[in-house]
């Protein structure tokens, strides 16, 4: 489970970053009207939590945070990325789901600013230092192309499983992430 949220987390934080220069650039371009992907996966519009009945969530936001659970479950049965999430799967082992807890909603914000949302913010840490065992003891080692590349193929995993099938916007999507395989790739 560490390993997947870990993975999830890195995919998240680059998916942020890519959002965010895009929109620095959208924002120059006053003549693009075209939908943000935090539109194109729900947007704004208001529904009822499936975790909360009492509460009222934006469909984009649960999408978001739908894939993003999923995902997490997704890589955590990766064998290609489990050694990377090693403090987060013995939390996991040892009852402890905080770390999971944590993550979730940290990916959840993170991508939904990298998608273009405007009523949330993130607040974690930039790409390169959230990926840098180094820095972040957290992080079980420093990502490869292929573990990003399994990161790349477990979010597409985790989108299906969410109905989330139009090509094109998993092309976008995809190229989002590929932004930040410079960031978050360390060796």
């Amino acid at each position: 489970m560490t390993k997947y949220l870990n993975g999830f987390l890195f995919a998240v934080l680059a998916l942020a970053l890519f959002m965010g220069s895009c929109k620095e650039d959208d924002t120059d371009d006053n003549t693009n009207d075209e939908p943000t992907l935090y539109e194109r996966v729900g947007g704004t519009t208001m529904v009822a939590d499936p975790n909360n009945s009492s509460q009222m969530i934006e469909q984009g936001y649960l999408t978001l945070r739908s894939v993003v659970d999923s995902a997490i479950f997704v890589i955590a049965a990766d064998t290609v990325m489990a050694p990377y999430f090693q403090v987060l799967l013995t939390e996991v082992g040892n009852g402890d789901l905080s770390g999971v807890t944590a993550l979730s909603a940290s990916l959840t914000n993170f991508m939904a600013v990298a998608t273009g949302a405007e009523n949330f913010s993130y607040n974690g840490r930039d790409m390169v230092t959230a990926h840098d065992p180094a820095q972040y003891n957290r992080m079980g080692l420093a990502a490869d192309d292929a573990a990003y590349d399994a990161f790349i193929a477990d979010v597409g995993t985790a989108l299906g499983q969410n109905g989330v099938t139009d090509t094109a916007l998993i092309n976008d999507l995809v190229a989002l992430l590929e932004t930040l395989r410079s960031d978050i790739v360390q060796r």
